[in-house]
Parts: C-alpha cells; structure tokens; sequence
C-alpha cells in the first residue's frame, strides 16, 4: 500500500485521529472490522468512491453523504473517521479505500494491546507455513472458493493457536487488496512492528541462532536504523553460512553464498 502526495498527508492525519479514538482492546478490535468493511463498501461500489474522493465538490456535500448512507450503520467513532476522511484531498480515488483499510489493520493490532509484538510472529508463521504447502496456497488463491469458505480454513489453522488479532487480521488478507495473502500478511508484520515504534528484519541464516546472537544482531541493527528493530529469523539452507537481513526495501548479504554469487559475476565480468 503506497500512498504518495496528498493521499499520505490525508492517511498521517486519519492515524493521528485514530489513535486518539481507540479506546480499550475490545473497542479496538470492534473499530477494526467497521473500517475493514466500510472500506470494501467504498473498493466495490464506484459511484460512491467517485463522490467521496471528488475535490471539486464541497466537503459538506461528501460529509452529508457520509451521514444519510452510514449513520446506523457504523458507530460514532467510525463515522468521525469518515466524516474526516472525505473532507481531505485524495491522490487517487482508489487510495480512499485503502487509507481505510490501513487505518483498520492499525486497529486491530492495537486490540492486541502489549501482545502486539506477538501478532507480528505469528503472521510471519503463517506465512511460513502458506509458503511450505503448495496445496493451502492454491486453495487460498483459488478464485472458485468463496472469500468465506477461505476464512473457514484460515480460522482451522489458527483457531486455538493464535490470538483474536491475528486470525482478523489472516481472513482479511483474503480481500485480496495486496493481490496475494503472503503480501498482505507481510505489510500486516510491518503495521505491526511499526505500531509498537519498531522495524521488521527478515533475518535468513543456515542454522538456528542462539538468544545471544539474536539479540546482538537486534541491537547491532537497531544502532544502524535508529529504531528498535523485530526479528524474523528464517532457517535456509541454501544460505550456507553468515546472515542475510531484509529489512524495509535494503538487503545486507553477508551470507556464504552471497559471496560466492558475487565473485561467480567477478569472474563473468
């Protein structure tokens, strides 16, 4: 989700709304799934993302609109963020409904309150365990299976083993806005992380790393970014030996076979 121009202006303003409306866990959590939808409302249906998102009409028309199709619908909380989102200027039409649906993957993060850091690890599982099974990823692609029936087998897997947020926030990367569930699992980690103030390091190595070396490797790389930065430790094989580290779009090889790679081109060069 890349919002650029007044799109992002519009979407830092509605964070900062956001924050100062979300209350306890269980209000968050409710907040969250009345934003998701309203989003997809505004996604699917054309005519209404035209209107909210036209500069060239008065705010008071788009906020009038706002209230005669939403109030009843939605709570109070959730109709000032809409009343706030239409009245600002909008780089795309479409980037309407995705500050929403941003703005309700922040919120049900934050329903997950100081086991924020947990939501992170556990989508960063799932994700593991799409990538690991051929067959659950086709079934969670398949455009024949319903959005529902694709929940219900996402919830089988979670149920039990997973917090609320993270089974929300798992059945809604099924809408499809980041085209696969991987991606969106992936942009959940870094809402996550960046939620509780943190970055998202994908750490690949050949062998598992003690707690020592994984906390070293945080500070190390918390120095260099100026953040407190999560850990996502991947155990690769191919990586032969050292440590490769993705973090945001910069990768840093200092794996075996990051070296060899690179001497291979030398040597073609």
């Amino acid at each position: 989700m890349d919002l650029r121009g007044a799109s992002a202006e519009a979407l830092a303003v509605l964070t900062e709304r956001l924050d100062g409306a979300i209350g306890t866990s269980k209000s968050a959590a409710a907040l969250g799934a009345e934003l998701f939808t309203v989003s997809q409302l505004i996604r699917n249906e054309a005519a209404l993302r035209r209107f909210s998102t036209d500069g060239s009409l008065p705010v008071a028309a788009k906020q009038g609109m706002v209230q005669q199709v939403f109030t009843g619908r939605v709570t109070d909380t959730t109709l000032d963020l809409l009343n706030e989102a239409v009245g600002r200027r909008w780089t795309l039409s479409r980037d309407l409904a995705d500050a929403l649906e941003r703005l309700s993957e922040i919120a049900v993060v934050r329903s997950a309150g100081a086991k924020a850091g947990r939501v992170t690890d556990e989508l960063f599982e799932l994700s593991g365990i799409i990538d690991a099974n051929p067959d659950l990823r086709s079934a969670l692609s398949d455009p024949g299976r319903s959005v529902d029936d694709k929940a219900a087998l996402v919830a089988s897997l979670l149920d039990g083993k997973a917090l609320p947020a993270t089974i929300t926030l798992a059945e809604q990367s099924l809408a499809g806005t980041y085209r696969t569930v991987t991606n969106a699992l992936a942009a959940y980690r870094e809402v996550a992380a960046q939620t509780k103030g943190e970055a998202v390091a994908t750490v690949r190595v050949a062998r598992p790393m003690s707690k020592d070396d994984r906390e070293r490797l945080a500070e190390v790389l918390g120095r260099q970014y100026d953040t407190t930065v999560h850990l996502n430790v991947v155990i690769d094989p191919d990586v032969l030996g050292g440590v490769r580290v993705e973090i945001g779009d910069e990768v840093i090889d200092g794996t075996i076979s990051g070296r060899l790679d690179d001497a291979r081109r030398r040597l073609v060069g």
